[in-house]
């Protein structure tokens, strides 16, 4: 069996994260050698399956106090040696700083690297030194996995013709859960509480619902960013009175037992790449309505009043009118909710797994 490496900065909990934990586990379960070279050790990170080994490759004890640039060539050092000790058959970077690592870490050496984009290319690969390093080095890439084909179109034609799109792999303990006799009269969300997912927008947007249908509560369930967007949500809450009805629930666990016989499942990001937590909400069956942010994650899996609702970003009004409607037309509510449990058709681990593994085999058979 073939030697795999994957390379991010830690396994702290977030998308690309849980997609490297989930495939690395995968991996070594059918067998192959799995190693994940990270940079840190994170508080609160994925748990990794005792066959996958994990390397630490980031800065040393007194690397902190040098310039930045020798910091960035220390990584890239580290990760060289790991690669030349290791030699494993393919390198796999996940997200923007991870994927110049990895690519200058292979540049001497005969080795496959799979990179992998994790979220919108506009306003993440647009600063200075990306103009300078994806020239130089997205070339070197053996190839790519993108989540969606806005992410795709960013980039330059070779990496696009030299790439696939590959859905994330839904936890198996979302598929199959059975549908609910009924349904609380609850609306729900799930997600880190971060300013890009825009969870003002759904406390306004529920404070309108709420005087309609005060039967209603919203529950949104998700650890602190610590970038203030918790403060905001507290202070928000308490502004519109909304203490009874808006519960900030924290992190869960147990989102399949939390979240399964919820009314609804309200996605309201201005911009993601391509959202675990919506995968998992339209596993469970649950009606969506979801913002149809940038680079078209929701558009990738959804479509428009077959299998949820999709409306623009930032606008609140819609964001009501779907709520509302979902709420009060409980047989489409329903239809949307069956075709949404399809996803897991497309996007189970075995079905991932096998497109990872397909080109995986067909990168290293080239190289």
């Amino acid at each position: 069996m073939r030697k795999i490496a994957f390379h991010l900065n830690c396994l702290e909990q977030g998308g690309a994260e849980r997609v490297v934990t989930n495939l690395a586990n995968r991996f070594a379960k059918e067998g192959y050698e799995v190693l994940i070279a990270t940079e840190w050790y994170g508080e609160n990170e994925f748990q990794i399956d005792p066959e996958v080994r994990r390397v630490h490759v980031g800065l040393l004890d007194g690397d902190e106090k040098k310039h930045r640039l020798i910091q960035f060539m220390l990584r890239v050092k580290y990760l060289r040696r790991f690669l030349r000790q290791e030699k494993p058959d393919i390198l796999i970077p996940f997200a923007r700083k991870a994927l110049y690592r990895g690519l200058l870490a292979a540049y001497f050496i005969r080795l496959p690297v799979l990179i992998s984009i994790r979220t919108d290319p506009a306003g993440h690969y647009e600063e200075r030194s990306d103009k300078i390093q994806i020239p130089l080095l997205f070339p070197r890439a053996d190839g790519c996995v993108f989540q969606t084909e806005g992410a795709k179109e960013f980039f330059a034609p070779r990496l696009q013709d030299n790439s696939r799109i590959i859905l994330n792999p839904i936890n198996a303990k979302y598929i199959g859960v059975p549908e609910p006799k009924t349904r609380t009269k609850t609306v729900v969300q799930s997600g880190r509480l971060v300013d890009f997912k825009n969870q003002p927008m759904l406390l306004r947007a529920f404070a309108n619902v709420h005087k309609k249908h005060p039967d209603y509560d919203l529950k949104i369930y998700g650890g602190d960013s610590f970038d203030g967007t918790k403060e905001i949500l507290e202070g928000l809450i308490e502004e519109l009175h909304a203490q009874d009805y808006i519960h900030l629930m924290g992190a869960s666990d147990s989102l399949e037992k939390d979240l399964a016989d919820a009314a609804l499942f309200a996605f309201t990001s201005d911009w993601e790449g391509l959202p675990n937590a919506l995968m998992e909400a339209m596993a469970l069956g649950l009606p969506v309505v979801a913002t149809d942010c940038p680079c078209g994650g929701p558009r990738t899996i959804m479509t428009h009043e077959v299998n949820g609702l999709l409306i623009p970003i930032k606008d609140q009004q819609a964001l009501e009118d779907g709520i509302n409607r979902l709420i009060e037309d409980p047989e489409l509510a329903a239809r949307l909710g069956r075709e949404a449990k399809k996803i897991a058709d497309r996007a189970n681990e075995q079905a991932i797994y096998e497109q990872w593994r397909d080109y995986i085999e067909e990168l290293c058979a080239g190289k």
